[in-house]
């Protein structure tokens, strides 16, 4: 008689992670390889960063520097171009050798900094809709996701500070905050992030605050919540290099915070990658350098990537909702007769060879986001020129 052991009765992926598959941007970026189509869905450019960075990185490849296992922190000269550009952008003070960490992406970085910092059962507030890897870092922790939505309003997204305040119980231990935020394009105000800290000061939260896209600001400014008061103990400041240098593939993030937040973000992230990206930490590191004309020269290209699409986008039937940062754009397809967002993106490309996301897929009340679909400008003028005339065939 065989006995039945437990292995062969349990699906190989745990419960944690049941509702996780293949990531939309997969999908849909395969898609738009089998289609021809263009990719307006994940948000990569498809033109490469400045070229003296590139040539650091080939520099650093060439002289033998980061070839092997770099230190577990990061590269020095990394850890102290961080710190640098922190205190001249926003005047905030961090001690290179003990309050930065060099991480593989912002990914990472959310990845060890919740599963460094939650205890299974916690409650994390997260903006709805949320970048889809926000979710799974929260399940990996253990942790449990209790969202905020953003709602559309007047012509934006809007946060509900009730809502928010409502949303805090004794089980709450931290805010996971994105800043400009993806997908919405949403920048949360002076006034909003007061009131955000004056809340995780009064109930003694944790703040991990996701701010990628931090020089991507094209209307009001992008204010670190590290700088409120009472805020620096608290809060786990995420950064990356992928979207502000056009470098996506190096993966190269950090994390700034207090010694005591870094220790633990660094005792999660050791046994994740360890370390990564060694060569490309010494070209970000003189990234990090460029003159203040360069994030100008940034910003001033993107707005007009997205005056392009959204423009486009309107003539198209779309309802649009104009981004104040970031380089995507969400609008509402109910003005072109449809409804279900996924069924939407799967046919366009086939109807006008063109591929965006589905925002459902960012909110844990999939009904919410349903009619919404996001598109990304970070694309050649050409491209996204190209990308509107298809459009408007709907």
């Amino acid at each position: 008689m065989t006995t039945m052991t437990t292995t062969e009765n349990r699906p190989p992926l745990n419960r944690r992670l049941a509702e996780f598959g293949t990531t939309i941007f997969a999908e849909m970026s395969a898609l738009a390889a089998r289609t021809g189509s263009i990719n307006l869905g994940q948000g990569f450019p498809d033109t490469d960063g400045p070229e003296e960075v590139r040539e650091a990185a080939v520099r650093a490849l060439r002289d033998g520097r980061g070839n092997q296992y770099p230190p577990g922190p990061g590269v020095p000269e990394l850890r102290t171009a961080v710190a640098d550009h922190q205190a001249h952008h926003y005047d905030l003070r961090f001690d290179p050798d003990t309050e930065v960490l060099v991480t593989t992406g912002a990914t990472e970085a959310i990845a060890a900094s919740l599963l460094a910092l939650l205890e299974p059962g916690d409650e994390v507030i997260a903006l709805e809709p949320y970048y889809d890897s926000y979710a799974a870092c929260i399940a990996m922790a253990g942790g449990r996701r209790i969202p905020v939505t953003l709602r559309p309003r007047d012509g934006a997204y809007r946060l509900d500070l009730d809502e928010l305040r409502d949303a805090v119980t004794d089980r709450t231990r931290l805010i996971l905050l994105n800043t400009p935020h993806n997908p919405t394009g949403t920048v949360l105000t002076r006034d909003e992030l007061a009131a955000i800290a004056a809340l995780a000061v009064e109930r003694d939260l944790l703040v991990i605050t996701d701010e990628v896209y931090e020089h991507l600001v094209f209307e009001g400014e992008h204010v670190p919540i590290a700088t409120f008061p009472g805020m620096r103990e608290r809060t786990v400041t995420i950064g990356s290099a992928g979207k502000t240098y056009a470098f996506t593939g190096w993966k190269v993030g950090w994390v700034t915070a207090a010694p005591e937040l870094v220790t633990a973000v660094r005792s999660a992230k050791q046994f994740l990658t360890y370390v990564s990206a060694g060569p490309f930490q010494y070209a970000i590191a003189e990234a990090l350098r460029l003159p203040d004309s360069y994030y100008d020269g940034l910003r001033a290209t993107l707005r007009a990537g997205r005056d392009l699409l959204t423009a486009g986008l309107a003539d198209a039937g779309f309802t649009v909702y104009r981004p104040a940062g970031t380089y995507f754009v969400t609008t509402d397809i109910r003005g072109l007769g449809e409804s279900d967002g996924f069924a939407f993106c799967r046919a366009l490309p086939e109807r006008c060879g063109v591929v965006a996301i589905p925002n459902a897929v960012f909110y844990d009340h999939r009904e919410e986001g349903a009619p919404f679909v996001r598109f990304a400008f970070c694309k050649r003028p050409e491209v996204l020129q190209e990308a509107v005339s298809r459009l408007r065939r709907l």
